[in-house]
C-alpha cells in the first residue's frame, strides 16, 4: 500500500468528483483511518489551549452552584477576563473582529444597551421603540445604499451578515416555488462568496453552484451566465469579497439577473459601511447598490464598518412584496396570531437601540472620517507588503488586503506573525493572509508595526522554511487536503471542543 503522503499528493491532482468518490473507500481503509484519527486528535490537543485558556486559573461548572455567588464577585471576575481579552484588540493587533473599538463609543453603547435591556421586538406593543429604532435603521441604510426615497426600497434587522444572507436566500427560494413553480432551486455565486451562501443552500435544500474567478480575483462574469438554468433563483455576487477584499463586477451581474428575471443579491455586509463613504472621499467605487437596476437585494452589517454593536445587521430588498417572502405568519396556532419578520422569535431590542445610536452619533460625516482613515492606513499597508519581495497582493483591494508567496510558506509566516500578537486570518484558494484593516489599525504606529513585524516574519521564515509545532501545518492540512471530509470532521471536531467542559477544577 502507497504511503498516506504519496496517496494524498496523487489525489491533488484527481478530479474534485473522483476524489469525493474515492474518499468513502479510503477512509474505510484501517491505515488511513489510523493515520486521519492520530493526525487529527494531535491537532485538536494543539488547539485546545487556545480555546480554553482559562482553564485552571478560574472556577468552572458542570453544573449549577449549590448557592448563587456574590454579584460583585462574579463581576470582578468577568473584567478580569475582560481585560485579558482586550489587549490584543485595543493595541490594533486583530484583523476586524472589532472595527471601532474607542473606549469612549463602546461606554455610549453600553449605556443606551442599559437603557433598553428588557426591550423585545416581539412585543412591540410593549415596547414601540423597536418600531422607531429598527425601522430608522433600515431607512439610513437605503438611504445610504441607492434609494432616492425610503420607500423605494425596505428591510429588516437582523443578528448578523450571516442571518441577512440567510433571510434573502429564504425569500428568493419561497418567491421562486411561489410564482414560477420551482421545486429544485438554484443560486449561482463566485467562488469568493461568503460561507453563508452555504449554508443557506443546506439549510433550504438550495444547490449552490459555485463559479470561478477572474485573474483579479472578482466574479468572472462569462462563467455565472453560463451556469444561469431555468432553476436558478438568484444569483450573489460581493461588494467587497472577505477573502480579497475586491469588488465583484456588479453591473454586468445584474445584467444577467435582468435578463433571466432573476434575484440578485449583493452582499455588502463588509463593504456597505466604506464603500458610499469612500466614493464621497473621492475614491474609485464602481455603482454597486439599488443605483444599479437588476440589484434587488443587498445586505450591510451595521456591526462591523457601522460601528454598532455585536449581533446586528440589515437586509434591503427593492421591494415590499419581495419581503414579504421573507416573513413567517402563524394564524391558527392556539396561543394566538404569531408573525415574525426574521428568523428568532424574541430578539433583544437593545441591540436596535445601540445601533441606531450607533448611527444617528456618527452622522455622514462621521462616517465619512471613518472611512478616510481606513483606506489612508490600508494604502500605507499595502505599500510596506508591496516592498517585500517575497510577497503579493491578491487583486486590487481597498482595505481588507489578502496577500501570498511564491516562494515561502504562507501559513508559517501567519504563525510568526501570531507569535507576535497578530491575530491575522489565514485563507485558502489560494494559500494566503489577509488583514482586515479597522479603525484600530489607524491608530499611531499600528500599520508601521504590523509592516516591521511582517519583514521580520518574511526574514525568519527565509532563514528557517522548516520548523516544528505551531499552528502553519493545521493552515497548511485544512488549506490543501483533497479529503475535505477529514477538514470538516476536524471543525466538527473544534465545535466539540468549544462546548467542552474541562474535568479539572469543577464547581457544582
Amino acid at each position: 500500500m502507497p504511503d498516506m503522503d504519496q496517496m494524498i499528493e496523487k489525489l491533488k491532482v484527481m478530479p474534485s468528483g473522483l476524489v469525493r468518490f474515492m474518499e468513502k473507500w479510503l477512509r474505510k481503509l484501517p491505515a488511513v483511518r489510523k493515520k486521519i484519527d492520530s493526525q487529527t486528535k494531535a491537532i485538536i490537543h494543539d488547539l485546545e489551549s487556545s480555546v480554553k485558556p482559562y482553564e485552571g486559573k478560574f472556577s468552572t461548572y458542570s453544573s449549577l452552584p449549590d448557592e448563587g455567588r456574590a454579584r460583585e464577585e462574579i463581576l470582578s471576575e468577568i473584567e478580569e477576563i475582560t481585560s485579558l481579552e482586550e489587549r490584543r484588540w485595543q493595541g490594533g493587533y486583530v484583523s476586524g473582529a472589532v472595527y471601532h473599538g474607542d473606549s469612549e463609543h463602546i461606554d455610549f453603547l453600553n449605556r443606551v444597551y442599559a437603557l433598553q435591556s428588557q426591550s423585545n421586538p416581539l412585543h412591540v406593543d410593549l415596547f414601540p421603540s423597536a418600531s422607531k429604532f429598527e425601522s430608522e435603521i433600515v431607512a439610513m441604510t437605503a438611504g445610504m445604499l441607492g434609494a432616492k426615497k425610503a420607500e423605494e426600497c425596505c428591510g429588516t434587522v437582523n443578528s448578523g451578515g450571516t442571518e441577512s444572507i440567510l433571510l434573502a436566500m429564504k425569500t428568493y427560494r419561497d418567491l421562486a416555488y411561489a410564482e414560477k413553480n420551482i421545486k429544485k432551486p438554484e443560486i449561482i455565486i463566485p467562488q469568493s462568496a461568503h460561507a453563508a451562501f452555504d449554508k443557506a443552500g443546506e439549510y433550504f435544500k438550495i444547490r449552490v453552484i459555485r463559479t470561478p474567478l477572474d485573474s483579479d480575483y472578482k466574479a468572472d462574469v462569462k462563467a455565472i451566465s453560463n451556469a444561469v438554468s431555468s432553476r436558478t433563483i438568484a444569483i450573489a455576487a460581493s461588494a467587497v469579497s472577505f477573502p480579497n477584499g475586491v469588488i465583484d463586477p456588479i453591473y454586468d451581474i445584474a445584467a444577467i439577473a435582468e435578463k433571466w428575471d432573476i434575484g440578485f443579491h449583493v452582499d455588502a455586509c463588509l463593504g456597505g459601511f466604506i464603500l458610499p463613504f469612500a466614493e464621497k472621499r473621492g475614491y474609485d467605487v464602481p455603482p454597486f447598490d439599488f443605483r444599479v437596476p437588476g440589484v434587488t437585494s443587498i445586505s450591510a452589517d451595521t456591526h462591523k464598518y457601522g460601528y454598532a454593536a455585536k449581533g446586528t445587521s440589515v437586509v434591503l430588498y427593492r421591494s415590499e412584496s419581495l419581503r414579504r417572502y421573507q416573513y413567517f405568519t402563524a394564524t391558527d396556532w392556539p396561543g394566538g396570531l404569531y408573525l415574525s419578520p426574521t428568523f428568532a422569535g424574541s430578539r433583544p431590542g437593545a441591540l436596535s437601540a445601540a445601533c441606531w445610536a450607533a448611527m444617528i452619533s456618527m452622522g455622514e460625516n462621521g462616517y465619512i472620517k471613518a472611512a478616510g482613515k481606513i483606506l489612508k492606513t490600508a494604502e500605507h499597508i499595502r505599500k510596506g507588503i508591496d516592498e517585500l519581495d517575497d510577497l503579493y497582493v491578491l487583486g486590487d483591494p481597498l482595505w481588507v488586503i489578502s496577500f501570498a508567496s511564491s516562494s515561502l510558506d504562507i501559513y508559517r509566516i501567519l504563525d510568526f506573525m501570531s507569535k507576535k500578537k497578530w491575530n491575522l486570518n489565514g485563507l485558502h484558494k489560494p494559500a494566503s493572509v489577509h488583514i482586515c484593516v479597522t479603525l484600530r489599525h489607524t491608530q499611531l504606529g499600528v500599520a508601521e508595526k504590523f509592516i516591521s513585524d511582517l519583514t521580520e516574519a518574511v526574514d525568519h521564515v527565509k532563514e528557517a522554511p522548516v520548523e516544528e509545532g505551531g499552528m502553519a501545518p493545521i493552515y497548511g492540512m485544512a488549506a490543501t487536503l483533497p479529503l475535505r471530509s477529514v477538514v470538516s470532521d476536524l471543525l466538527n471536531r473544534y465545535l466539540d471542543l468549544y462546548y467542552k467542559v474541562s474535568s479539572k477544577d469543577r464547581k457544582s
